[in-house]
C-alpha cells in the first residue's frame, strides 16, 4: 500500500462505507435510485449537521477574535517594520492570548467539507448501479444530464443549479462578514462549478441537494425563531413527501402508506408549536445541568473498537486459512489486507468518532463515553459468542453456503436481542460508579486483543513463507497428449454433480456429438460429502475410503492423503508414462497444494493453476474489495445478529460490488472471483494443450472448481456476464422435466449449481473438439469425474426421510462419473452400481497390467466394492487446518449398494462416531 492509500484508508474510506450502507439501506426500502440519492443526502447532512454548527461556532469566535484584534494590529503594522513589526504581533497576540495558528478556525468548516466531498466523489462517480438509471428529466445518472441544447452544444443544467443556490446561500450566509469571508466562500463556490461541470449527474444532483439543504439551513438560523422556522421547513417536507406517497405513488403498497404518515407525524411539531403560541404556558427556569464526560475512557473505547476490528477480527479469519489469500501469480501478502483494515478501523473509531466528540458539547460528550463503552461490550459478545454456524467463508469474504446468505435461528437471534438489552442496562448502571475501572479494563483487554493479533499475524507469515518458493516451482500450467502413445486423463470437477448429465443431454443435444465415445454412469456414489473425505479414494482407491484410512491409527490423516495423491503418478511414471500434476487436491494438507511432496518422482510434474489464467485487472479488483471488506465483516461479526445479515448483503457488505450481485434469482451484476478463477482454466484448455511423439504416452491428473463456486450464467449461453438476467429462460420449466424425475429449480442454489456444472461441460466439450482436431482423441482414454456432490435437494428420490446430524439429502454423495475408453464411439448410459474410488482401476485398464500400490504394496483393483456394503462419512469438519489428526472426526455413517435411487439401499448406521475397516467388514 502506498502513502496515498494509507492516508484514503485513514480519513476518507470510512465516510465511503458510511455513504455506501445509507445508501443501500435507503434503496432497500425505496427501490428507486434517485430517491435514494436524496435520502442520502439528508441522511448525511442531518447526520454531520451537529459538526457544521459547531464549526460555524468556532469560526464566528474567531472572526470576533479578529475584529476585537484589528484595530491594534492594523496599528502595529502601519507603525513598525521587520523583525520588530514581528516581534510586536507576537507580544500583542500574546496578551490577547490569540495565537496566529488560530486563523486556521475560520477554515474549519471547509476542512470538513472536504472529506466528506471526497468520499461522495468516489461513491457516485464510479457507481455502476446508477448506469443507465434515469431519474425526472435525467435520462442517465451516471453521466452529465445535458439538459440543454442550445446550436448543437449540449449545457448541463445541474452543475448550474447547484452553484446558483452555493451563492445564494453564501451571500445569506455572510452578510455582515468580512470580505475576506463572503470571497472564500464564493470562489469555493465557483470552484465547484468548474470542478463537477462534467461529473456524472447523479453526483453533482447530491451535491446541489447539499447546497439546497445548506440554504435551508442557513435561512432557519438567520431567522429571528431558528427554531420555528426549521420546524416549518419540517412540514413543508412532510406534506411533499405524505402528497406524492398518497397521491402520485400508484402503487398503494405498504412502503406507501408507511411514508405518508411519516410525512404527517412531520406536521406535528409546527402544530404544536401553534398551539403554544395560542396558549403560553408558565414555564420554570430551566437549571443549567453539568455534564460530566471522561475523555480516558472515551479514547479507550476507541482504540479498543480499532483493534478489534481491525486487526483481531480480520486476522483470525486470514490465520485460518492463509494460503486462500493469496494470488500465487500476483503476489502480495495478506497482512496488507490487515494493515487496510487497521487503518480504516483507526479512521473510523479513533480519527472520525474523535471529531465528532472534540466537536460536541459536555452533554453530547458524556453521551459519546457512555455509547462507546457499551459499543465495546456488545462488539466483543457478539463476536465472540454469537453468528459461529454461519458458514465456510471463500477467499472473496464470502459465505459458500447454499444461499450465500448468513443463516440465523430464531432462537439464537432471540437470545441475542436479550443479551444485547441486558448489556446496555447493565453499562449504563455501572457507567458511573466504575468509570475508572472501566477505562482500565479496556486498557488491558486492548493489550491482550493486541497479543491475539500478533500470534495470528505470526501464523499468517509463517503459512505463507514458502508461497514464493512454490510458485517458483510451478511455473506455467500446459497440457502435452502423445500422438501415438496411450493418454489417459482424469479430470476431477470438484463438487460436480452426476444427475444433471441427463438434463444438460436433453437441453443442447449437440452435446451428444461432443461426448462421442463416453459412458454416463448415473449410479455412482462417492464417500464423503467434502474433499477432505472424499479424495483420497478418488485418486488412491479403495484403500483410502474413509473408513480404511481410519483403520491406520497410528498414521497422520496427511500422510495417507500425500500417499493417495502419488498412488496413480508413481505408477504410471514408473512404466515410462509423463505425468502432469493439475492443483492436487489438499497435497500436504495446504490449501494451495504444497506441491514439495512430489519432487521425489521423477517423470511427474506438478502445476497449481491458482489464478494464472485470471487477467490482472480482476485480481487487483479482489484485493481491492478485500481490503475494504475484511472491516466491513468485522463490523457483521461485531453487530447485533439482527443486524448481520444487512451488513453482508449477500456477500457485497453494505453495497460493495464485490462479487456477483443477486437482484433474485435469475437477475445479477458481475462475478465471483473464485468462480472467474477456475472457469479461466477450463476456456483456456486448448490454448495450453500441445502433442508429443511420446510412444508410451501422457497421463493428466487435473483439479477443477468451476462446479464448487456456484454463481449465476447467463442463458443459454452458460457464461458469466456483467449483466444477467434469465428470467424468460424460467418460465418454461420442461427442460427440468425427464423421465418422470422433476429436477427442482426454486432458490439460487440450484439454479446457480445447474449453470455452473453445464458451464463446465460445455468449455470441456469444445476441448474435446478440439482433441479430435489434434489427432489425439482416440488414443486419449479420458475420465471425467467429480469427488463428491452437494446437498441441493432437487431430486426427490435422493431425499431420505430419517434424518442424519448433517443432511438427509444423499445428493451429497452422488458425484459425476463419465469415462470414454480408448476408441470408444457412441455416447452411452449405464446404471453399473460405481463409486469414485473406481477410477484408478479404470485409468490403469489396458494401460497397466497388474497394478500394485507401491506404498503398501497391495494389488489396485475394485473387488472390494463387492465385498461389503459401501460406507460413506457424513461431515462438516471439512477443514484440513481442523479435521487433521491421525483419523477423522466423529461423524455420521450410511452404507449403500446397489441403486442409489432406491432409498431402501440407504442406511444411517452410525452418528457422531468413527468406523475402520474392522466395522465395515
Amino acid at each position: 500500500m502506498s502513502f496515498g492509500s494509507i492516508l484514503y484508508a485513514l480519513l476518507f474510506q470510512p465516510l465511503q462505507i458510511l455513504f455506501e450502507a445509507i445508501y443501500k439501506f435507503a434503496y432497500s426500502v425505496i427501490q428507486n435510485k434517485g430517491v435514494a440519492i436524496i435520502i442520502l443526502s439528508l441522511a448525511m447532512n442531518f447526520l454531520v449537521l451537529p459538526l457544521y454548527r459547531r464549526a460555524d461556532a468556532i469560526q464566528e469566535q474567531e472572526r470576533n477574535i479578529e475584529a476585537k484584534l484589528e484595530k491594534g494590529v492594523s496599528h502595529i503594522k502601519k507603525t513598525f517594520k521587520g523583525d520588530e513589526r514581528m516581534m510586536m504581533l507576537q507580544t500583542y497576540y500574546r496578551q490577547n492570548n490569540y495565537k496566529p495558528t488560530y486563523v486556521l478556525r475560520g477554515v474549519t468548516s471547509l476542512f470538513l467539507q472536504i472529506p466528506f466531498f471526497i468520499a461522495a466523489y468516489r461513491f457516485l462517480s464510479t457507481y455502476s448501479g446508477i448506469k443507465d438509471v434515469s431519474f425526472g428529466l435525467i435520462n442517465d445518472l451516471s453521466t452529465p444530464d445535458k439538459l440543454l441544447t442550445l446550436f448543437g452544444i449540449s449545457i448541463n443544467i445541474l452543475p448550474i443549479i447547484m452553484t446558483v443556490i452555493n451563492l445564494i446561500s453564501s451571500a445569506l450566509y455572510s452578510k455582515d462578514y468580512p470580505a475576506k469571508t463572503k470571497i472564500q466562500l464564493y470562489i469555493t463556490a465557483l470552484f465547484f462549478l468548474v470542478f463537477l461541470y462534467n461529473s456524472p449527474s447523479g453526483l453533482v444532483f447530491y451535491w446541489t441537494l447539499n447546497n439546497a439543504f445548506s440554504l435551508i439551513k442557513t435561512l432557519t438560523l438567520k431567522s429571528k425563531n431558528p427554531a420555528k422556522v426549521g420546524k416549518e421547513f419540517l412540514a413543508i417536507g412532510g406534506i411533499a413527501l405524505s402528497i406524492y406517497s398518497f397521491f402520485i405513488d400508484d402503487t398503494y403498497t405498504e412502503k406507501s402508506l408507511v411514508f405518508t404518515l411519516l410525512g404527517i407525524v412531520c406536521v406535528f411539531p409546527i402544530l404544536f408549536a401553534l398551539v403554544r403560541e395560542k396558549n403560553p404556558a408558565k414555564r420554570k427556569p430551566e437549571k443549567i445541568k453539568e455534564y460530566k464526560y471522561n475523555t480516558k475512557l472515551f479514547v479507550s473505547g476507541c482504540v479498543f473498537m480499532a483493534v478489534l476490528t481491525g486487526l483481531v477480527i480480520p486476522s483470525a479469519v486470514i490465520s485460518s486459512s492463509p494460503q486462500e489469500f493469496v494470488f500465487t501469480s500476483y503476489y502480495q501478502s495478506p497482512l496488507w489486507y490487515l494493515v487496510s483494515s487497521t487503518c480504516i478501523a483507526v479512521g473510523t473509531f479513533v480519527i472520525w468518532f474523535g471529531v465528532f466528540y472534540w466537536l460536541a458539547n459536555s452533554k453530547v460528550r458524556a453521551a459519546y463515553t457512555k455509547a462507546i463503552c457499551i459499543i465495546c461490550c456488545l462488539a466483543i459478545t457478539n463476536y465472540m459468542f454469537f453468528g459461529k454456524n454461519s458458514g465456510i467463508l471463500n477467499s472473496s469474504l464470502q459465505y459458500t453456503a447454499e444461499t450465500n446468505t448468513i443463516s440465523i435461528s430464531a432462537n439464537e437471534m432471540i437470545v441475542n436481542l436479550i443479551v444485547v438489552a441486558v448489556i446496555i442496562v447493565v453499562m449504563l448502571i455501572i457507567y458511573k460508579k466504575l468509570t475508572k475501572q472501566i477505562t482500565s479494563l479496556l486498557l488491558v483487554c486492548t493489550i491482550a486483543l493486541c497479543g491475539m493479533g500478533t500470534v495470528n499475524i505470526v501464523k499468517i507469515n509463517s503459512s505463507v513463507a514458502n508461497i514464493y518458493t512454490n510458485s517458483e516451482k510451478n511455473n506455467t500450467f500446459n497440457i502435452k497428449l502423445s500422438k501415438t502413445g496411450k493418454n489417459i486423463v482424469v479430470i476431477m470437477l470438484d463438487r460436480g454433480f452426476g444427475p444433471y448429465i441427463p438434463y444438460f443431454f436433453n437441453e443442447k443435444p449437440e452435446l451428444i456429438k461432443q461426448y462421442d465415445g463416453f459412458t454416463y454412469y448415473s449410479n455412482t456414489i462417492s464417500f464423503g460429502g467434502h474433499t477432505n473425505f472424499a479424495s483420497s479414494a478418488f485418486f488412491g482407491g479403495y484403500e483410502y475410503t474413509p473408513a480404511e484410512i481410519n483403520s491406520r491409527k497410528n498414521e497422520k490423516l496427511v500422510t495417507k492423503h500425500n500417499e493417495a495423491l502419488k498412488v496413480m503418478p508413481s505408477i504410471f511414471s514408473s512404466k515410462g508414462y509423463n505425468v502432469t500434476l493439475c492443483n492436487s487436491n489438499y497435497a500436504n494438507y495446504q490449501w494451495i497444494p504444497d506441491l514439495s511432496v512430489f519432487d521425489d518422482m521423477k517423470g511427474v510434474k506438478a502445476y497449481n493453476t491458482g489464478d494464472d489464467y485470471v487477467d490482472n485487472k480482476t485480481k487487483k479488483e479482489t484485493i481491492k474489495n478485500n481490503r475494504r471488506n475484511f472491516f466491513v465483516y468485522s463490523l457483521m461479526k461485531s453487530s447485533p445478529i439482527i443486524l448481520q445479515s444487512d451488513i453482508y448483503n449477500n456477500g457485497n457488505y453494505l453495497g460493495s460490488s464485490v462479487s456477483q450481485h443477486r437482484t433474485n434469482d435469475y437477475i445479477a451484476t458481475g462475478n465471483y472471483s473464485e468462480f472467474i478463477k477456475a472457469y479461466s482454466v477450463l476456456t483456456s484448455l486448448s490454448d495450453i494443450t500441445s502433442t508429443t511423439s511420446n510412444k508410451v504416452g501422457e497421463v493428466l491428473l487435473m483439479t477443477n472448481n468451476t462446479t464448487h463456486e456456484p454463481q449465476l450464467l447467463q442463458e443459454p449461453q452458460y457464461e458469466p456476464a456483467n449483466q444477467i438476467d434469465n428470467t424468460k429462460y424460467y418460465k418454461d420449466a420442461d427442460r427440468f422435466n425427464l423421465n418422470g424425475k422433476k429436477l427442482a429449480m426454486n432458490n439460487f442454489t440450484q439454479i446457480a449449481s445447474y449453470e455452473t456444472n453445464m458451464a463446465s461441460i460445455i468449455q470441456l466439450g469444445n476441448w474435446f473438439d478440439y482433441l479430435r482436431e489434434i489427432g489425439v482423441w482416440d488414443n486419449t482414454k479420458i475420465i471425467l469425474a467429480s469427488d463428491h456432490a452437494f446437498e441441493t435437494y432437487q431430486l426427490n428420490d435422493l431425499i431420505l426421510n430419517d434424518t442424519g446430524t448433517v443432511t438427509n439429502d444423499m445428493e451429497y454423495f452422488t458425484p459425476l462419473l463419465m469415462v470414454k475408453d480408448f476408441n470408444s464411439t457412441g455416447f452411452n448410459t449405464s446404471d453399473e452400481f460405481m463409486t469414485n474410488a473406481d477410477i484408478p482401476t479404470i485409468a490403469f485398464e489396458s494401460t497397466v497390467k497388474n497394478p500394485v500400490n507401491p506404498y503398501t504394496n497391495k494389488k489396485i483393483d475394485n473387488q472390494e466394492k463387492y465385498a461389503h456394503k459401501q460406507y460413506i462419512i457424513s461431515s462438516d469438519y471439512c477443514t484440513v487446518n481442523i479435521n487433521n489428526g491421525n483419523q477423522f472426526l466423529p461423524a455420521d455413517w450410511y452404507t449403500i449398494q446397489d441403486s442409489v435411487w432406491d432409498k431402501s439401499n440407504w442406511k444411517l448406521v452410525a452418528k457422531d462416531d468413527v468406523l475402520t475397516n474392522d466395522d465395515v467388514k
